[in-house]
Order: structure tokens, then sequence, then C-alpha cells
């Protein structure tokens, strides 16, 4: 069954996903420059911390749009087979492609060695570079999707209340694993309820589309959202980073949680209101760079090393500056670097992840 509508909601969505996953390692250099407990350490942490709501964001997608693809869909082995195939072509070889790259960077710089049982375990884990335990975990959703999809086409009560099971199971595996260290990798059940929070939206969008302008709502959903993310930025640095109180991991876990399912519900409602509203030329330009951001994702860090190279970072005035300075070249040479691969080199979705056929710069002259 195809699409009743395309989402373009979801474009916003990976766009601002997007910019704050590159916003979290452009920052990240704070902890080695600036002083600790500094007034300046305190902010730029507060920014670090508080714009990772970005990977519950690129959970939730994934969540809403294959359960808003597949949930009428019978799951054949036609479907199944397509439906693999496809994660392999757009995901695993691209994921394989970048951990390959980043081994041997990593064995340029000195970090690591090429030791194949070493390399390989690094793979099979997600370790190869810092950013790609993500995909290692978007790569497990994807191959446990069916089943859920399954118990979601059978189950009507599952199907109402699937972001409240979403709960439930992260919970419960996360107390399970303390407990009992199941597993001793990042599985995916780790970020469970965000996933089957996108799944809900996607099986009742028209109901949710239908209420994104219920003013007292919005404001509800922000206010609670800025609460959410203000209480785990400070819990997590008077916690984590300070060591200036103590709480139980269970509760910073259902904190961060409440922060990262209230926060990317009101970023789906806002982004469906300027999906609507904005004009079809900023639509479009928002569209042709969200296209790109797996392949951001998978870039970025190797962009931002040389960017870094070109613009160092100094403890004083020019750190802000030269931070913001790291932050626009990294996502410009990103995009470029994306886009130029994607209209001048054969088989760029193997590289990159799947992109449109055609590769438009910003957007389409009229």
């Amino acid at each position: 069954m195809k699409l009743k509508q395309q989402i373009e909601s979801i474009y916003f969505l990976r766009l601002f996903a997007m910019l704050m996953v590159v916003l979290v390692h452009v920052t990240g250099v704070y902890i080695h420059v600036l002083p600790f407990e500094t007034d300046a350490y305190q902010k730029y942490h507060f920014i670090n911390r508080i714009v990772r709501i970005e990977a519950g964001i690129f959970i939730m997608i994934t969540g809403l749009v294959f359960f808003y693809n597949y949930i009428r869909k019978p799951l054949s082995f036609s479907v199944l087979k397509t439906y693999y195939q496809k994660r392999v072509t757009y995901i695993l070889v691209p994921y394989l492609i970048w951990a390959l790259i980043y081994e041997f960077y990593s064995a340029y710089t000195g970090v690591t060695n090429l030791n194949p049982s070493e390399v390989v375990s690094r793979i099979l884990q997600g370790k190869s570079y810092y950013q790609l335990h993500f995909i290692f975990l978007i790569v497990q959703f994807y191959l446990f999707f069916p089943i859920f999809i399954f118990i979601a086409q059978k189950l009507a009560f599952f199907r109402k209340y699937m972001w409240v099971f979403g709960i439930i199971f992260e919970v419960g595996y996360y107390l399970l694993n303390v407990k009992y260290q199941l597993i001793p990798f990042n599985f995916f059940l780790d970020a469970f309820g965000t996933f089957l929070l996108g799944g809900w939206i996607g099986l009742y969008y028209q109901e949710q589309k239908d209420n994104i302008y219920n003013k007292s709502t919005n404001i509800l959903l922000f206010i609670l959202t800025i609460v959410a993310g203000v209480v785990t930025v400070t819990l997590n640095y008077y916690t984590y980073t300070t060591d200036q109180f103590q709480i139980p991991d269970l509760l910073y876990k259902l904190v961060n949680l409440t922060y990262l399912f209230i926060g990317g519900y009101f970023l789906f409602r806002i982004t469906e209101i300027f999906a609507e509203k904005l004009p079809s030329k900023a639509v479009s330009i928002v569209k042709n760079i969200a296209v790109y951001s797996f392949g951001f994702y998978l870039l970025h860090p190797l962009v931002l090393n040389f960017v870094s190279q070109v613009i160092p970072i100094e403890n004083n005035y020019w750190f802000h500056v030269q931070i913001l300075a790291r932050y626009v070249l990294t996502v410009v040479s990103c995009y470029l670097i994306i886009w130029g691969t994607h209209k001048y080199f054969p088989f760029p979705s193997l590289i990159f992840g799947k992109m449109p056929r055609e590769a438009v710069f910003l957007s389409k002259r009229d």
C-alpha cells in the first residue's frame, strides 16, 4: 500500500536532528579547552546536552515512517525480501563502507591498529568511530521491525497504547540489564520508547495532524519540553560532571526519557505546522538538505577533524567565534561533499544512504 500522503514534517525533523548532531560534536571540545566549573564551561555543557534530543528524534522518525508505511502491508515473503534488500543496500552497505574508512583513518592517526579480529569486533559492535554506535543501533531496529509490525497488525490494544509499551519495554530492559548485565553492547531496547512513540504517531498520523493547531496543547508541550530539558541537563551536570550530589541512575533515565518523549512529540507537532505554513520554496530547500541527513551522520566527524586543523580553538573570547566558524564550515562542507557525490559519482546511495534520483542544489529554479 502506498502512502496516503507524504509526511513532509519528517524532513524538518531530520534537518533539526542533523544540525543538532553536528552541534553536539563541534561544541564537545569545551570539555578539554574551557576551565572546569567556569561560567563558560557550564553554558557550553548546557548547549551540548540540551540538543542531545537529536538521537531520540532520529529513532522516532524511524518508527514513524516504518509503521506508517507497513501497518497495512501483508508480511509476505516478497514484502519482507524487498524490505531487507533496501535496508542492506541503503543502510548496512554504507555503514560497512564508513566503518572501514574510519578504521583506516584511526589506524593512520595512531589511535587503533588494523588487527583483523579487533577490526571485525569493532565493526560488529558499532565501535569503529564514535558516531557509528548509533547506526549500529538503527540497524537493530531495522532487523527486528517486522516482529513489531506483526504484533501491531494483530493486537489493537498494542497499537492504541504503543508508546506506553515502549516506555515499559525500555525501562524494564534497563532494570534487567543493570541487574544481570544481559547484553554488553548497545542494544535497541535501550531506545525502544522513542521508536514506539514514532510508531504510534505513524499509526495515528491523520488524527495527530488534525490536532496540531491546538494552541493550549502546544503551549503546554513547549513548557514541559523546556522544563524536562533543563532538569535533565542540570541533573547531568551536578550528578555526572561535578559529582556534587548523587541520584539513582534509574531516576536520571526516567527524567531523560521524559524529555525525549515530550520534546520529540512537541517537535513533531511544530514541524507539521512549519511544513504547512512555510512557503513552498523554503520547504523545498529543507527537503533537499534533509535527504542527506544519513550522509551527514556518517561523514561529519571526518570533516570536523579537518576543519579543526584549519580553525584552532583558544581559551579566550575567540572561543565562541571559533566554535561558530567550525560549525558553519562543517555543515556547509558536508553538504557540498554529499551533494557533489550525489551529482557526479555513480551509486551515491551505497556511500551515503538512500537519495532521490536527481541531485538538486538547495532548490530548483522556477
